[in-house]
């Protein structure tokens, strides 16, 4: 063994340190990651422009005779419109008033005067995502699984299950094809996803340890997120702050970071180092708008909420299980149908949005008020149909669509349209809305916060995104909980899991023991010494008939190493204060309780955040809580409504119960 200091002696093997080595693999992913979203722009842009351009075109001239007189020429569109779909959105942002009329186009020749209306000579833009759905919808049918998500990879990183990581070709390519034909969806999903199933295969590959797993994993995510956003802060603040993570130590963080900057490199040397998003300069009128901002937060929230809520919606058993019956391709292309029926009046809840988000930020509150409203009702009826339906994308684009038409309609009724307060222009409200919908429908507000902090590059916005993106992450987790709210996509197998967590009742999960119930006077040692010989981890503190907390063993051991201890200044020791702690001074936190009606899905949800074993459950009548309960209902809790502890292993148990009357059920009627 190689001793500290010292040269290793003539023979002895000189292995490189295990950081070292990993640090070599994370390089490798973060690079593989960078390639595949590379590759996943171009298809991207090659699919989208082919299909809104010369297809579009060709379906617009099929079948139309040409007559003797000169062609119609149309009005020019606006300079730099970059793609066909681009151009289709300009010209729909025109007519509901995001920029000015284009100018007057000269007369032609006498033509054959059209009885249709407007919007019915669009009808390609129905037929394309159709097409789009039934390619996509037969892609997944006969092209076989895309891979699992994220929580999924860390429960095979971890062992849990049979580490099955797929390569992202299919994936991104039903991505590509899923977005380009106008799906309401969005590109990050798919990266981070494949980053995460590129690391997982590298570190299978590699031999590594789960830990290294895990953290290759988490490499892979921060590398997906940063490349496809080309904000490598905010990707590493990502794989530590989603709901899946579970990343521990300092080689797991150089991981991350390294991964993040080879991903970061590729992108830009590949495609350059043009910002995903070109946003305005943030204005700042008065430090006093903040209290502005934490009302933006609170409706965001409300916002993320939906959204969040409709994706699980279309996500649900029975939904998925109605479309599984129809033929192959049917549902997406149905799903692309409808959305492209949205489209005739609002084209711009088609593809990624990002053309909108920029289109809002720039107009000034130009916007009508109602058109917007409007455009919030259909982007989220667009997303949620393309979700339930089979396509292929994430939640991350939508969420910053809606986040900039719910804050430029804040920033307006605030403004000239509303309360005709003194206050900054619609656009800048637009930008903190972005974060705060963002934050709460991902569950992660400093991701949110880093990614728009990169974007603008402007450190006044910092204070406003802290408001509004903390308060709309706290309260989506107050009502859902800290769960994975598949904003990425869907993960059939964490799915199933937590669907299969949320039919069985909390009682499942009950310690045989019964609870140890202890006074709050009591000696914090006297209640060290009984939760010891009751081999427990936790204990319910009382107060006469009420319970008032939860103390951990942890909690009373680091309470009685905090005591004051003897201290010796010289020959003299001076005697320790004859206090005594009690119990009730052990406490560290608001008690985390259930009601006898809660499953175990919300007994996941108490344990993982908390870092908690044990969870009281009372029978309580009206006492429904929210997803993160903290503190006690009015009047409080009873000593005698105290049914048990619902633990992690209990948990464990019910799900191996559950598992095992199912294997048996099957076996009998086969």
């Amino acid at each position: 063994m190689q001793r500290s200091g010292l040269k290793p002696e003539a023979g002895e093997p000189s292995a490189r340190p295990y950081q070292w080595n990993l640090l070599a693999w994370a390089a490798l992913v973060g690079i593989l990651t960078g390639l595949a979203v590379v590759g996943f722009h171009e298809l991207l842009g090659f699919i989208n422009n082919g299909l809104f351009g010369p297809f579009v075109d060709g379906l617009l001239s099929f079948g139309r005779a040409q007559p003797p007189q000169p062609p119609l020429e149309l009005p020019p569109l606006p300079p730099d419109t970059g793609t066909p779909l681009k151009a289709l959105l300009q010209v729909g942002l025109g007519g509901l008033g995001f920029l000015p009329p284009p100018p007057a186009a000269p007369q032609p020749a006498v033509l054959p005067v059209s009885l249709l209306p407007d919007w019915i000579r669009l009808w390609p833009v129905v037929v394309v995502p159709t097409l789009g759905g039934l390619a996509v919808g037969l892609l997944r049918r006969y092209g076989g699984e895309l891979g699992p998500g994220l929580p999924s990879l860390m429960a095979m990183a971890d062992g849990a299950l049979p580490a099955q990581p797929r390569l992202p070709l299919l994936r991104l390519l039903g991505a590509s094809v899923s977005l380009g034909s106008g799906a309401s969806l969005g590109p990050e999903g798919p990266s981070v996803e494949s980053g995460g199933n590129l690391g997982l295969w590298v570190a299978l590959r590699g031999g590594l340890s789960p830990q290294s797993q895990k953290a290759l994993v988490a490499a892979g995510v921060a590398a997906g997120l940063a490349a496809g956003f080309k904000a490598p802060i905010a990707g590493v603040f990502f794989a530590f702050e989603g709901s899946f993570s579970a990343i521990q130590g300092r080689p797991s963080l150089r991981a991350v970071l390294v991964a993040a900057v080879a991903s970061s490199l590729v992108t830009q040397l590949l495609l350059g180092d043009t910002p995903i998003l070109r946003l305005p300069a943030y204005e700042v009128r008065s430090p006093l708008e903040l209290p502005l901002y934490l009302g933006l937060g609170l409706v965001a929230s409300l916002m993320s909420w939906a959204l969040v809520s409709l994706l699980a919606a279309g996500r649900s058993e029975r939904l998925q299980t109605w479309l599984a019956k129809l033929p192959p391709g049917v549902p997406t292309a149905v799903g692309g149908a409808c959305v492209g029926l949205i489209a005739l009046g609002f084209p711009q809840v088609l593809g990624v949005g990002y053309d909108t988000v920029e289109a809002l930020l720039g107009s000034n509150g130009g916007v009508p008020l109602l058109t917007l409203l409007v455009l919030l009702g259909v982007k989220l009826l667009a997303t949620g149909i393309s979700n339930a339906t089979g396509f292929v994308g994430g939640g991350f684009a939508p969420a910053l669509v809606l986040g900039a038409v719910l804050g430029n309609c804040y920033g307006q009724l605030l403004g000239e349209s509303g309360l005709h307060l003194p206050v900054a222009e619609p656009p800048a409200y637009a930008m903190v809305g972005m974060a705060a919908v963002l934050a709460g429908s991902a569950r992660a507000p400093l991701t949110a916060l880093l990614l728009l902090f990169e974007l603008t590059r402007d450190i006044r916005i910092v204070l406003p995104l802290m408001a509004a993106a903390g308060l709309s992450a706290a309260l989506v987790e107050r009502w859902q909980g800290l769960a994975d709210p598949g904003l990425l996509g869907p993960d059939p197998i964490e799915e199933q899991r937590r669907r299969q967590l949320a039919a069985l009742p909390v009682a499942e999960a009950f310690e045989p023991e019964a609870p140890l119930v202890l006074p709050a006077e009591l000696a914090a040692s006297q209640a060290l010494r009984q939760l010891v010989d009751a081999h427990g981890h936790c204990l319910v503190v009382a107060e006469g008939s009420w319970v008032v907390g939860l103390v951990t063993l942890a909690d009373l051991q680091r309470a009685l190493n905090a005591e004051p201890r003897p201290t010796q200044t010289g020959t003299e020791t001076t005697p320790k204060v004859p206090t005594m702690l009690k119990l009730i001074d052990c406490r560290r936190g608001d008690l985390v309780w259930l009601p006898l009606d809660a499953q175990l899905a919300e007994l996941e949800d108490q344990l993982t955040p908390n870092g908690l074993r044990q969870v009281p459950v009372f029978d309580v009548q009206d006492a429904r809580t929210a997803a993160l309960p903290h503190g006690l209902p009015n009047p409080g809790l009873p000593v005698a409504a105290l049914r048990g502890l619902a633990s992690r292993d209990g948990m464990a148990r019910a799900l191996a119960r559950s598992s095992s009357l199912v294997r048996n059920s099957a076996e009998a009627d086969g």
